[in-house]
């Protein structure tokens, strides 16, 4: 009976129940796909620092973990590590913002691909480094390479020319992606247009048995810091494995502020439309109440019609903010490939839904109440 009551009352105005689910499935949408995009823009720089094929990373003091000061190093740092016992290639980048995740990575590209091969010294190398789709590596200081996903949002081909950082660059090829970065340049020429000549931004070694990389990372912290490994006194030297383990939402703490900014804001607007949606049944259904309590109906019982009611719209709302979550990310997959990637991110969905039903609750607390002190007598002779 008590069923059949709510199913009736939602039923009753469809509009005001669809718009209340949809306004809950936005909040949804808005949980989801944000959380999304953090492990999935986190994720995609951890395939990309692992498709380079280096076994440690070096990076200069003071720099955090999704990003990179400019380029404090030297580059003679590179043959300085180069020269260490056990390594077989070295190479350093210079990275340079282009604006939120976007950056252009400076690189001495033979070195880069040589080590994104399987190459680990003499008679050991198996070709499986950059495959370019289209087009060729750089041909000249002034030319660009891409991968795959940034060709396919800015719409380029080999022999187009982008300009960034004010400078006119002409796209030379175009790879497979995973490997480093979304563009990449000439290092001398980057360095030279931002004023870092002689400057780069990160080291990354190759050694001649990969397993040794832990027992590496430890020595050239003790020849380099001392054992210090504070990334704001000394150089931060991790394996990669190591590197892009921290590459998670849990690490990066001003990210995952900003999630719990936006569940707040998320919550704020399900207590709102459901508070205006459920106030609004109230005053409408003065006179059922009424008849309600004549007939002998207590506070409980009302109660239990309305956060039922409530209930059954936030289960709603969550499922149709799921399904939305899905064509945000069929979007962001087809309108901005190469900048933001979004994941779905299956334990964040019973997440996402105790938020919502407990926003859609909280909204209902006061129009319930409402209803509960209403007198019978009063409410039956409501118009």
């Amino acid at each position: 009976m008590v069923n059949k009551l709510i199913f009736a009352n939602l039923g009753h105005r469809p509009l005001r129940t669809i718009l209340s689910v949809l306004a809950i499935g936005v909040e949804v949408t808005m949980i989801l796909t944000l959380v999304g995009v953090s492990y999935g823009t986190l994720d995609a720089s951890a395939r990309r620092a692992r498709g380079i094929g280096a076994d440690v990373f070096v990076r200069p003091p003071g720099s955090s973990v999704i990003s990179l000061s400019s380029a404090p190093l030297s580059d003679k740092t590179i043959a300085a590590l180069g020269a260490k016992p056990g390594v077989v290639l070295s190479t350093g980048t210079m990275v340079q913002s282009l604006g939120g995740f976007a950056t252009i990575q400076g690189v001495d590209f033979p070195s880069v691909d040589r080590m994104a091969s399987t190459w680990r010294g003499p008679g050991t190398q198996q070709k499986d480094g950059f495959k370019f789709i289209e087009g060729t590596p750089f041909q000249g200081p002034d030319d660009i390479i891409v991968d795959e996903f940034y060709a396919r949002e800015k719409k380029v081909r080999p022999g187009d020319h982008l300009k960034l950082i004010n400078h006119d660059w002409r796209v030379a090829g175009i790879y497979e992606s995973g490997k480093l970065a979304a563009i990449m340049a000439p290092i001398d020429t980057l360095q030279r247009l931002t004023g870092n000549e002689g400057k780069i931004s990160a080291i990354y070694l190759k050694l001649a048995d990969a397993s040794q990389a832990g027992a590496f990372v430890k020595q050239l912290r003790m020849d380099l810091n001392g054992g210090d490994s504070d990334p704001q006194t000394g150089y931060q030297i991790y394996t990669v494995e190591e590197f892009t383990s921290q590459l998670n939402v849990n690490s990066v703490s001003m990210l995952k502020d900003f999630i719990y900014v936006v569940i707040g804001i998320a919550t704020i607007v399900g207590f709102i439309v459901v508070f205006m949606a459920m106030y609004t049944a109230v005053l409408e259904r003065t006179r059922e109440i009424g008849i309600l309590k004549a007939v002998g109906a207590g506070p409980g019982y009302i109660l239990n019609i309305l956060f039922r009611e409530t209930i059954l719209l936030a289960v709603f709302g969550t499922l149709c903010g799921i399904a939305m979550t899905y064509g945000t990310q069929w979007m962001m997959a087809h309108a901005v490939p190469a900048s933001l990637v979004q994941e779905t991110v299956y334990a964040w969905w019973p997440r996402a839904a105790a938020i919502a039903i407990f926003g859609a609750l909280l909204g209902t607390v006061v129009p319930a109440m409402r209803a509960v002190r209403q007198d019978a007598t009063e409410a039956l002779s409501y118009e």
